[in-house]
């Protein structure tokens, strides 16, 4: 399964891999800009990967984690969502129905919506699947120009991670986020400063899908429950409705025609 590992102390903030993936998702690169003002994480359906300053010269990777055990493909109820065997967790809009429970589900809040298309769809990094599958690295990771990311095997990643804090005790917190938080991430950051302020969680927090999956296992029975609770209200009012028509007569006045009955 391939990763990433970001080292937060190499990042600089240059952008050159915000950059490459507008340019590799076809993204709006003028939109994009203009997004990254007004989102508070500087995502959103133009920008899949921003840049979040966390300290003093100090900047973090925000994009989908593509976890391992990933809570908006627990959460979608058409298989619009997928984990790869390769790492990516990937979209597909033609299953995509637009109930938006992926957006819910995330606890990294990275999914956002085109709420401006007639016809709209949930955006995401997938990390350049397409590259994976030819075994090319992410756009974000050939762009980078001072090997603040490494694409490779995550297993390989971790160990290096782990090797990079044993030799440089001074340099790294030590702790690999994204090893098992949430079950565990295809994104894995080593840094010199707290990363909980872009959504990382304390260690040991479980997996999401153990959460969501209890009501997602439920919500098709609890969708015709409520379906079957509006045919029933729209069958009592129709009903109510033709009484009435059958009470007013041709008339429509609904009481009897005293001065007719008079004049017979």
């Amino acid at each position: 399964m391939k990763a990433i590992l970001v080292d937060v102390t190499k990042c600089t903030g240059c952008e050159r891999c915000v950059e490459a993936c507008i340019a590799e998702n076809d993204s709006d690169p003028v939109q994009a800009h203009v997004d990254r003002a007004v989102t508070w994480d500087g995502l959103s359906e133009n920008r899949l990967l921003s840049l979040v300053q966390i300290g003093e010269g100090r900047f973090a990777r925000k994009s989908c984690m593509h976890c391992l055990e990933p809570s908006c493909v627990s959460a979608c109820l058409v298989g619009g969502l997928t984990k790869t065997p390769e790492g990516p967790v990937i979209y597909d809009p033609d299953k995509c129905i637009g109930c938006r429970y992926c957006m819910l589900a995330c606890p990294f809040s990275i999914p956002r919506y085109e709420w401006q298309e007639t016809t709209p769809f949930v955006r995401k990094c997938t990390m350049c699947f397409e590259r994976v599958q030819e075994g090319i690295p992410p756009a974000c990771v050939e762009a980078c120009p001072n090997d603040a990311l490494r694409f490779g095997d995550r297993d390989a990643l971790l160990d290096e991670a782990h090797g990079l804090i044993a030799s440089h005790r001074t340099v790294y917190l030590p702790r690999v986020w994204g090893e098992s938080e949430y079950g565990g991430t295809s994104l894995l950051y080593l840094s010199d400063v707290d990363l909980s302020s872009i959504g990382w969680p304390p260690r040991g927090a479980g997996s999401v899908p153990s959460l969501t999956e209890p009501l997602i296992s439920k919500t098709p029975f609890i969708g015709l429950g409520v379906a079957s609770g509006l045919l029933g209200v729209n069958w009592i009012i129709r009903r109510r409705m033709n009484l009435q028509d059958e009470t007013d007569g041709p008339g429509g006045s609904g009481t009897p025609d005293r001065a007719g009955e008079e004049s017979a």
